[in-house]
């Protein structure tokens, strides 16, 4: 593709997801400056016509010391943890293999941002979602939150997008987003928490959907970190005794 487009499908649309794990490829372009191999795919579809995505491929990933292979899985479960919290932060991500030249990864719907403009640029303006974010980030032991992966598109909306580094057992917080430590987690928050948590006890649809994508141990903490942010709920403080920044900042 000569260019990054300007729009794609709706993300609120109800079968976004469908056309994702479903819709031709019409075109490929690699996103040269991503860690990783990233592309951007043109998808076609007969009714919904076109719409784009970015695919980060299981045999593009850069190896790391702490995190085992397939983080395009993270992805996912990122976004299916932001939908059953009725957050709506992350863009509509689903895994696929099927029509993809690289094989498997995770393929999320492409947001047109202008990504000269990032957390730091945002935050004052939206307090309210950058906390949303941080208790977020905080849930999934997001290890790699940096500035440019805080988005804003033409509607207004701010996402949050690059979540591979997440759902560690051990705490990996490492984040831009200090600005609310110590603050209390607003109630409204705190009840989506609470019925995150019930979801996750016991034999549920979403812990079966989640279960395709983290180990056991992983589900587990994710509970458990659910459920210390009930019993203390303010936002925590930078740790001691480890970087608490991802790096780059943005």
């Amino acid at each position: 593709m000569d260019r990054f487009p300007d729009t794609s499908w709706d993300p609120d649309r109800p079968d976004v997801a469908t056309l994702l794990a479903g819709a031709r490829v019409r075109d490929t372009g690699q996103i040269a400056e991503a860690s990783n191999y990233v592309f951007l795919l043109a998808l076609e579809d007969d009714e919904a016509g076109l719409g784009y995505a970015v695919y980060k491929p299981l045999r593009g990933e850069s190896p790391l010391w702490d995190f085992p292979p397939a983080l395009y899985k993270r992805e996912v479960a990122s976004y299916l943890v932001s939908q059953a919290l009725g957050w709506g932060l992350i863009p509509p991500t689903v895994a696929r293999a099927d029509g993809l030249e690289h094989g498997v990864g995770s393929l999320q719907l492409y947001i047109a941002v202008d990504h000269r403009c990032t957390y730091f640029d945002l935050r004052d303006a939206h307090a309210e979602t950058m906390q949303r974010i941080a208790t977020f980030d905080w849930l999934t032991n997001n290890a790699d939150r940096k500035g440019g992966h805080v988005v804003l598109d033409a509607r207004g909306r701010v996402w949050g997008i690059d979540n591979a580094l997440t759902f560690h057992t051990e705490e990996k917080l490492r984040t831009v987003i200090w600005d609310y430590a110590g603050e209390a987690v607003p109630e409204a928050l705190l009840a989506d928490v609470g019925a995150l948590v019930a979801r996750l006890q016991g034999d549920s649809e979403l812990q079966r959907d989640l279960g395709q994508f983290l180990d056991p141990s992983e589900l587990a903490m994710l509970e458990r970190r659910g459920q210390a942010i009930l019993d203390t709920p303010r936002l925590p403080h930078p740790p001691q005794g480890r970087r608490p920044y991802p790096w780059p900042l943005i």
